[in-house]
C-alpha cells in the first residue's frame, strides 16, 4: 500500500533491494577493496561486525563483480556443524564426491583447487559466514587445508565473516597458528549521522522516491533509534512508510518514527 502512496516502485527498504542499489558506507567500502586485495593474494581474510550491519550484503556485492573466468565463490553459512558435515558441505560445493573418509575428502578438496589454479587458471574465494560458530576442529582443518606444496602456495582465498566475538576467538593460544596468517582484518564500525541520512534518502530515490516523504526530525529521530545499523534502519522505515501511508501523511514525521519505534519494541 505505501509503495503506491509514496510513488515507490519497490520497497527500498527490503533487504533483497538489488546490488546496484548498494549504498556505498565507509564500511562497505573497506570490506569490499580489502576483498579484491585478497583474491589476489589468496590470503585469509577475517571480517567481523554485529549483526545487521551489512557484511553479508557486501560481501554479496562483491562477488556479484568477480569475473566468472577467473574466479569461483564458495559461499558456506551453515557453521554450526561437525567437521566431516563440513567437509561434505564443502565437496558439494566444488561439484566432488563427498561420501568418502574425512581424509579422502580433505585430499580430493585440495587436488580440486589445484587444479583450478594452476589448469584452469582461476582462483577459488571460500566465504565462510557466521563463522564465530566454527568450531575450533574445522579452523584447524581450513588452515591445513590451505597448505600446499609443503606451504609454499596457497591455492584459494578464505573469507571469514562474523560478529565480533570471532576476534576473541581467534584470539584462543589453539588459534595461533592460523591469526598469523591473515590477510586483512576488518571490524565495521556502522553508520556515522550523516551516512544513516544518506543512506534513507540513498534508498528512497533508487526506489523513484522523493526526499520529501520523509522529514528532517524523522531522520533525525531514526538516527538516534538505530544507532548506525543498517538493518534496524530497514526494519524502522518499512514500518514508517506503512503507518504513514495509513495515517495519510504526505511527509513521514518524527511522531510516524516514534510511533513504528513502539511496534519494532513490540516484536
Amino acid at each position: 500500500m505505501f509503495k503506491h502512496f509514496y510513488g515507490l516502485s519497490f520497497n527500498p527498504f527490503d533487504k533483497s533491494i538489488n546490488e546496484k542499489d548498494c549504498f556505498i558506507s565507509v564500511d562497505h567500502k573497506q570490506m569490499v577493496s580489502r576483498l579484491n586485495y585478497l583474491k589476489d593474494v589468496r590470503g585469509i581474510g577475517v571480517f567481523t561486525a554485529p549483526p545487521g550491519m551489512g557484511k553479508s550484503y557486501a560481501l554479496r556485492c562483491f562477488a556479484k563483480e568477480l569475473n566468472p573466468n577467473l574466479y569461483q565463490m564458495v559461499y558456506i553459512c551453515l557453521s554450526t556443524v561437525s567437521v566431516s558435515e563440513f567437509y561434505r558441505q564443502f565437496c558439494a560445493m566444488l561439484g566432488i564426491d563427498a561420501s568418502g573418509r574425512k581424509t579422502d575428502m580433505f585430499k580430493a578438496i585440495q587436488d580440486r583447487v589445484y587444479y583450478l589454479l594452476k589448469e584452469k587458471r582461476k582462483t577459488l574465494l571460500v566465504a565462510v559466514d557466521e563463522s564465530q560458530y566454527l568450531n575450533s576442529a574445522i579452523l584447524r582443518d581450513i588452515k591445513m587445508l590451505m597448505n600446499v606444496n609443503y606451504d609454499s602456495l596457497s591455492c584459494f582465498a578464505l573469507i571469514l565473516v562474523g560478529e565480533p566475538y570471532f576476534n576473541n576467538i581467534l584470539e584462543k593460544p589453539v588459534h595461533e597458528s592460523l591469526k598469523q596468517r591473515i590477510t586483512v582484518h576488518y571490524n565495521y564500525q556502522g553508520l556515522s549521522s550523516q551516512e544513516s541520512a544518506d543512506y534513507i534518502y540513498h534508498k528512497i530515490e533508487a526506489a523513484g522516491g522523493a526526499r520529501s516523504i520523509i522529514d528532517d526530525a524523522a531522520v533525525n529521530a531514526i538516527t538516534g533509534f538505530c544507532h548506525g545499523t543498517p538493518r534496524l534502519i530497514d526494519n524502522l522505515m518499512t514500518d514508517a512508510l506503512t503507518l504513514g501511508a495509513q495515517l495519510k501523511k504526505q511527509s513521514i514525521d518524527a511522531e510516524t518514527i516514534l510511533a513504528a519505534s513502539n511496534n519494532q519494541s513490540l516484536r
